[in-house]
């Protein structure tokens, strides 16, 4: 009777079991086309020039500036080093990879009308990298104030101890997956913090609500290992032509894909006389895939032939997201004066219900002058709204709470990008810089953005080889868990990439 009771509310609570939160969102709403060397090398100032493959992800209009078909492959290398502080502990960490981040083909149809205004068109297919997840570092340092019992705590204060506690007779697995289907994910970590000693009821009831915690006293010994890999694909199939070779307009329909896997590992220690838990470890993975799909639009003006204006809007894109999480819990007890080691490894894996996700559009405008077969100099400005982001279905009470929560804390951005190129015989040397407001009203917990990029380029005719170095650098304050222990480490982030591009007409 009691399992049909917990079933009936179950079915009535599933929105709860969710576990979605507002960095979810920005992370999968942030991109950084990586692209060619010289998309790159130009800190991606290409909103007004097009005539490159990765400048169709910012102007789909870019493509109708080809004179010929044309393809590219890009390689890079991308290392990330952080400097983390946490209380009175610092540490350093790097992290580098290598991988294909841009191929893409453009084939260009001249009229065979000369009569017509509309002098070719064009269609393309370009794969970028949105974004890189690869990242490592460790926190560590002694907390004055603050134990990792505040997040078990939090969660179970006011839940019910029949529904955070294993029936007689069950697993740590059955119960765990019981009261996560059932219940959700809160009354998950509260079953791990009962179970683990971390807190204890107050009273031995099924109605009590009410718990003590186990762990006490001042001056923490904590570390939180981050780690997580994984990308944001883009796949833009593009169409664009060309009118009387002054106006370029374009089409992009837009294919996107993530896969981002996490693991945190928390340790902490203390020798607090009024502790009778002295060690806790704690372990939590994710696993999140997800595909959806957005247009673009964009036009561009040959005004004359120095000077270029361009527009582009990038639609929302819809996102259709799935998550699974695993949870491990390792604790030592001090009992009647003597050490007891505890381990709470449910083996269990949390499937969650598919999700939406609706991502901010934006809106670029740029400006371009071009000094003959010399050079040229590109501006890019962007306007993106991360307060406009959405989880859906809106009509649901979590989701609807998170999006008012969204709604609170982030804001409109603006981001800046400004590039130039020097051509000398077949040499071409290149510059950029670029700025991209937080997408938090508080940019102390996430920081603006501010990079630079070099680049030079070779042309033997038919064939470009091109290369590219940029730095960014950005200061973010984590917050280790959104509930209980809410403390945070502050992370200074340099990401250095150097991408290889073969670019050739076909």
């Amino acid at each position: 009777m009691k399992k049909l009771l917990m079933f009936c509310i179950g079915l009535a609570s599933t929105s709860f079991i969710l576990g979605q939160d507002i960095s979810d969102a920005v992370r999968y709403s942030m991109d950084e086309i990586q692209g060619t060397a010289r998309f790159r090398a130009m800190s991606g100032a290409f909103g007004a020039l097009g005539g490159d493959m990765s400048s169709i992800n910012i102007n789909p209009a870019g493509s109708a500036i080809f004179n010929n078909s044309h393809a590219s492959l890009s390689l890079g290398m991308f290392k990330k080093d952080n400097e983390v502080n946490y209380f009175n502990g610092v540490n350093s960490s790097s992290n580098s990879n290598f991988d294909i981040n841009q191929l893409g083909a453009t084939l260009v149809f001249n009229n065979t009308n000369l009569s017509s205004p509309w002098k070719k068109f064009t269609i393309s297919a370009a794969y970028d990298r949105a974004a890189d997840f690869d990242d490592d570092w460790v926190a560590s340092g002694v907390n004055p104030n603050t134990s990792i019992v505040e997040y078990f705590y939090q969660n179970a204060v006011g839940k019910r101890l029949d529904e955070i506690s294993a029936f007689p007779g069950e697993s740590y697995s059955e119960a765990y997956s019981e009261i996560g289907s059932f219940y959700g994910f809160g009354h998950q970590q509260a079953f791990l913090g009962f179970e683990g000693f971390i807190i204890d009821p107050v009273e031995d009831t099924d109605d009590n609500t009410d718990y003590i915690r186990n762990i006490n006293g001042t001056d923490f010994n904590q570390q939180y290992a981050y780690a997580s890999r994984g990308y944001n694909g883009k796949l833009a199939f593009n169409f664009a032509t060309s009118y009387d070779d002054k106006f370029y307009f374009g089409l992009n329909l837009n294919s996107h894909f993530i896969n981002y896997e996490r693991t945190t590992f928390f340790s902490e220690s203390n020798n607090n006389a009024s502790s009778s838990v002295t060690n806790v470890d704690f372990e939590n993975n994710l696993l999140t895939t997800g595909s959806g799909f957005s247009f673009q639009l964009g036009g561009i003006a040959k005004l004359t032939e120095e000077f270029r204006v361009g527009v582009s809007y990038n639609s929302p894109t819809w996102y259709r997201i799935s998550e699974e999480t695993s949870q491990y819990l390792a604790t030592t007890r001090i009992e009647n004066g003597s050490s007891e080691n505890l381990v709470i490894n449910p083996n269990v894996i949390n499937i969650f219900p598919e999700y939406k996700l609706q991502t901010p559009g934006k809106l670029t405008g740029s400006l371009a002058y071009v000094f003959g077969k010399q050079g040229l100099i590109s501006f890019d400005y962007i306007i993106k709204d991360y307060s406009s982001i959405k989880f859906r279905p809106t009509s649901d009470i979590y989701f609807s709470s998170l999006n008012n929560d969204i709604n609170n804390t982030l804001d409109a951005t603006a981001s800046y990008r400004l590039g130039g190129e020097y051509r000398y015989k077949q040499f071409s040397f290149r510059g950029g810089y670029r700025f991209e407001e937080s997408p938090y009203k508080d940019d102390t917990f996430f920081g603006d953005l501010t990079g630079y990029s070099l680049g030079l380029g070779y042309s033997f005719g038919d064939f470009n080889i091109d290369l590219a170095y940029s730095r960014a650098e950005r200061d973010i304050n984590y917050q280790l868990y959104n509930v209980g222990l809410t403390d945070s480490a502050t992370i200074q982030s340099k990401l250095d990439d150097i991408i290889l591009t073969l670019a050739f007409r076909i």
